[in-house]
């Protein structure tokens, strides 16, 4: 009997049965203002074998309506309305305990980031025991078996060795199957899934989509899928709630939904939704290179034992080359491991590195470390996390301002007129300038780094996932400011990302890296109309399309050696053994 079929042993066909039910759901929270609705009057029913998708951007009450489903609301939020029934059973009148046996049993989440849900001082096999043995009296072992059981269900690679591993040492995908193996062991009836992959690469999220449907055939599990991704709306749902400030918008099935959407909420989402093939022709004039990069090589020693020997490279990136020009925008797409923050970070002088790097024309290399300084202001990173990137003790404007400060530019009227002239360009308005980070939503708290990148006047901007978090509305009108800021001041945008169909939109050029390599470069058109390496067909095919009527292709399979045709090295194609070891690392044999 194979490990899936245990598991799943004893189940039955999925059929039309309600396994939950929520009517008029409201839930508020305690301000000092007074009684704050965050989702009012939520009304909807799920069938045994169902998907059902809670679609809706950040703020719509998606995550909230899953907690209170969980018994997991904050102190200061309640539920002040409604019902929620599982089954027969009326959770809202269960007391903690009863609740607490029933969580994870028949009913389980999983939450959007695996690494603060799970336990950084226990292994995964110790968190998986102890979750089956809260909920059925079986011994250490035993429980232990099930939990290897699970993590062959949920195909982690050598589920033997994971059981003894922290999560730190696994990577963000194997992380997310161990939460999903953690979800399925006890069999619960119904599994949210709060958006399982919004942090995860293209491919990545393309297998735990896949393996979430393939569970749940098996298991019959009713699914509640929380995103706002339409393309894993369309991929994996049956039906559709759209949220919106707290409000059901419209409910339908997911083939209506995405053909006659009803309300224009709907419709705008759907609109901002970027797709392959929507790519336009660039106008801008495209100039000379402002950055180009030789052979470049970015290694990390590996030091063990008691003098730090070291035993071993980690292999960032291996013998890249290309330049990015004035005007352009030049997209480094691949998964997570690959390289492409290692060159981000290469290119500012921030990790040493082998080979040549040049920011308009002259090398960190060729300069004294007084010069440097100067040379830095040509080049600034946009980061993935805007929140993590400002500093929440310092008001927007500080921090928009001190790039001025660090490099003596202006006196202090002159910094702040700066600053409201930059934050009128990413569309802010003056009178926000003496605010906190906090008192900002996240898009907009990524146009406050867009300003402070821009404050030095630089030739090159990197934007190293800048776009990623956002919801899809959010991520339309960054990406729109960042091409209209590129226009108005020529400058050159190095974009890094995994999103296939926000590179296609974006870029004039793109190179695709795999385990540290460049394996295709080319323009835009030639890169995603033509594709030549099977890696970079596979990162296309994985992207979610918000068509339900769309018919996936299978999936290509790719060993770890890999040719790099594009910069051979010493004049024929370089191969290195490359090894993943867990946590997106990549160590040479």
């Amino acid at each position: 009997m194979t490990a899936l079929s245990t598991i799943t042993s004893g189940t039955t066909a999925p059929d039309d049965t309600t396994v939950l039910a929520v009517e008029g759901l409201r839930v508020s929270v305690r301000t000092d203002a007074g009684e704050t609705t965050l989702v009012d009057g939520l009304s909807f029913a799920l069938r045994r074998g169902e998907t059902l998708a809670i679609a809706g951007e950040s703020g719509s009450g998606k995550s909230i309506t899953s907690l209170a489903v969980m018994g997991l609301l904050p102190p200061a939020v309640r539920v002040t309305g409604g019902t929620i029934r599982l089954k027969d059973t009326d959770l809202l009148s269960l007391p903690e305990g009863r609740m607490r046996s029933l969580r994870g049993d028949r009913v389980a989440m999983i939450f959007q980031e695996p690494m603060t849900s799970l336990n950084p001082v226990l292994t995964v096999g110790a968190q998986l025991v102890e979750a089956i043995r809260a909920h059925e009296p079986v011994s250490r072992g035993a429980a232990r078996t099930r939990a290897l059981e699970a993590l062959k269900a949920v195909r982690l690679t050598q589920p033997e060795q994971r059981l003894d591993q922290y999560p730190h040492e696994l990577s963000g995908g194997m992380r997310q199957r161990v939460m999903i193996a953690m979800a399925l062991a006890l069999r619960p009836e119904v599994l949210i899934a709060d958006e399982p992959t919004t942090a995860l690469d293209v491919t990545v999220q393309r297998e735990v989509l896949d393996l979430l449907r393939d569970l749940q055939r098996d298991l019959g599990t009713a699914i509640i899928l929380i995103t706002h991704d339409m393309g894993v709306v369309a991929e994996m749902a049956g039906r559709v709630v759209v949220m919106r400030h707290g409000r059901m918008v419209e409910t339908a099935s997911t083939l209506d939904v995405f053909e006659r959407p009803a309300a224009d909420y709907t419709r705008d989402l759907l609109a901002a939704v970027p797709r392959i093939g929507r790519g336009k022709p660039r106008s801008s004039a495209i100039g000379e290179p402002v950055a180009r990069l030789d052979d470049v090589v970015v290694r990390f020693p590996v030091r063990s034992g008691l003098f730090g020997r070291v035993t071993r490279q980690v292999h960032a990136v291996e013998h890249v080359s290309f330049d990015v020009r004035r005007g352009e925008t030049f997209s480094l797409v691949g998964e997570s491991g690959c390289g492409k923050s290692s060159i981000a970070r290469a290119v500012v002088g921030l990790v040493p590195h082998q080979g040549r790097i040049e920011i308009a024309g002259t090398a960190f290399a060729d300069l004294r470390p007084a010069d440097q300084k100067a040379l830095r202001r040509r080049v600034q990173i946009v980061f993935q996390d805007p929140m993590a990137a400002l500093d929440p003790r310092m008001t927007v404007g500080d921090l928009v301002a001190e790039p001025l400060v660090i490099h003596r530019i202006g006196s202090p009227a002159e910094r702040r007129a700066r600053v409201a002239d930059l934050f009128r360009h990413v569309g802010l308005s003056a009178d926000q300038i003496d605010r906190y980070p906090h008192e900002f939503s996240g898009g907009q708290r990524q146009r406050i780094c867009i300003a402070r990148a821009l404050a030095l006047k630089p030739d090159l901007i990197i934007a190293d996932e800048s776009v990623s978090a956002l919801d899809v509305s959010v991520q339309a009108r960054v990406l729109d400011l960042l091409r209209a800021l590129q226009t108005e001041f020529g400058i050159a945008i190095l974009f890094i990302s995994h999103d296939m169909a926000v590179v296609e939109n974006i870029s004039d050029r793109v190179a695709v890296m795999y385990l540290g390599q460049i394996v295709e470069l080319g323009t835009r058109a030639q890169v995603f109309g033509d594709p030549r390496h099977p890696y970079t067909r596979r990162l296309i095919e994985a992207v979610p399309v918000p068509d339900p009527a769309h018919v996936r292709a299978p999936t290509v399979r790719l060993a770890g050696e890999v040719p790099s045709p594009v910069h051979p090295v010493g004049g024929g194609p370089a191969r290195v053994r490359l090894v993943d070891v867990g946590g997106g690392h990549l160590v040479a044999e």
